[in-house]
């Protein structure tokens, strides 16, 4: 399960450290794809195969799950860890999420998400990001 929020940078290469705590889960090679919420959104090799056939079960005739499989499926790609515990994230997921200097990478159950750190804070201070919100939901979800 991965759990916290890391503080770290992105170089002008592309490349970022992955925070020792959530490598230990992710493992050396691991899948990085579009997140929702304009982040980016890593997955294990066994979570993505979980994910994958879940959207393979879905019926291809429908235009929104075309759409939303090749949301998935077209910014995906397999990093893997160097000696430095760095992957490099290509430009377009960059781009995606936002990514220039500051990001944090925050652990969610059985995925890992990466944020620019504005984006990360901006998402924190909405206003409909709040306690009653958050509250009312766990509640909906028998939490």
């Amino acid at each position: 399960m991965f759990m916290g929020e890391y503080l770290h940078n992105i170089d002008a290469k592309g490349r970022v450290i992955v925070p020792s705590k959530l490598r230990e889960g992710l493992g050396n090679k691991f899948i990085v794809t579009k997140g929702l919420d304009r982040c980016l959104t890593a997955y294990t090799l066994d979570e993505w195969a979980i994910f994958q056939e879940k959207l393979a079960q879905l019926p291809s005739s429908r235009q929104d799950v075309r759409k939303f499989t090749r949301y998935f499926f077209a910014g995906a790609c397999e990093c893997e860890t160097d000696n430095q515990g760095r992957i490099m994230i290509p430009q377009n997921l960059r781009e995606h999420a936002g990514l220039e200097k500051n990001i944090v990478s925050i652990g969610v159950a059985n995925k890992v998400e990466i944020w620019s750190k504005a984006t990360w804070e901006n998402y924190n201070d909405e206003e409909n990001f709040v306690d009653v919100d958050l509250a009312e939901k766990m509640a909906e979800f028998g939490i």
